[in-house]
C-alpha cells in the first residue's frame, strides 16, 4: 500500500514538473522544474529496485546537466522575444510533429502480443543474493564490455574534437611555460644591487 502511494505521488510530481518545464515562462523556473522531474524519476527507479540507475540519474543529470543548463540560462544574455517569435513561426510544424509522436505513443500501448513473445521480452531476474548494482556491473563489464569501451572512446573523441575546435591561441597573451619554470636558476632571477646611502634604485 505504501509503495503504491509513493508510486502515484512520484508519478504525479513527474508529470506536473514535466508540464511546467514546457509551459513555464521563466527559463530559470523551467530548469528548476526539470530538476524536480529528474528527482521524481529517480524515486520511481528506486521503487522499481534500480538503485544504481536512480543514483546515476541524480548525479549525472541533476548534478551536471541540469545545473549546466541553469548556469547557461542565467549567465547568457538571451533575447527571449526573438525566441518567442521563432516559436510562433514554427508552431504549426512543431504541433504536427508533437501530434504524430503522441499518436505513436498511444498506439504503441494497444499493440497486442502473445504470451510467449511477452515472456521472452521480460528482463532476466536478478540472481538471489546479488544486488542490483553488482548485477548491472557484471553485465556491463562482462557481456557488453566491448560496447562500453567503444562508447567511452566515442566520448573521448568528441571531447578532443570540442577542445580542438574551441581552442584559440591569441597573440600577446602570456602563457605558462613549465619547462622554463622548472629549469629556472637563482642567478637568472635574483640580482644583488649595492645601493649607496641616500640613493634609490633607478
Amino acid at each position: 500500500m505504501l509503495q503504491a502511494a509513493a508510486f502515484y505521488i512520484f508519478s504525479a510530481i513527474a508529470v506536473f514538473s514535466a508540464l511546467m518545464v514546457v509551459f513555464a515562462k521563466n527559463p530559470v523556473r523551467a530548469v528548476l522544474f526539470l530538476i524536480l522531474a529528474f528527482f521524481s524519476a529517480a524515486g520511481l527507479f528506486i521503487l522499481l529496485g534500480a538503485e544504481f540507475l536512480a543514483m546515476i540519474l541524480v548525479i549525472v543529470y541533476v548534478g551536471a546537466v541540469a545545473v549546466l543548463f541553469l548556469f547557461v540560462v542565467m549567465m547568457l544574455d538571451i533575447d527571449f522575444a526573438e525566441l518567442k517569435a521563432g516559436f510562433a513561426e514554427n508552431a504549426i510544424v512543431g504541433g504536427a510533429v508533437a501530434s504524430v509522436l503522441a499518436l505513436v505513443l498511444v498506439l504503441s500501448g494497444f499493440i497486442w502480443v502473445d504470451a510467449n513473445s511477452a515472456q521472452a521480452n521480460l528482463a532476466a531476474p536478478t540472481p538471489e543474493g546479488v544486488s542490483n548494482v553488482a548485477a548491472l556491473g557484471a553485465l556491463i563489464y562482462d557481456r557488453y564490455v566491448l560496447f562500453f569501451q567503444l562508447a567511452g572512446l566515442v566520448l573521448l573523441v568528441a571531447m578532443i574534437g570540442a577542445i580542438v575546435l574551441t581552442l584559440r591561441h591569441r597573440d600577446g597573451v602570456k602563457r605558462q611555460d613549465m619547462h622554463k619554470q622548472v629549469n629556472r636558476k637563482r642567478e637568472d632571477s635574483v640580482e644583488i644591487v649595492d645601493v649607496e646611502p641616500g640613493e634609490g634604485i633607478g
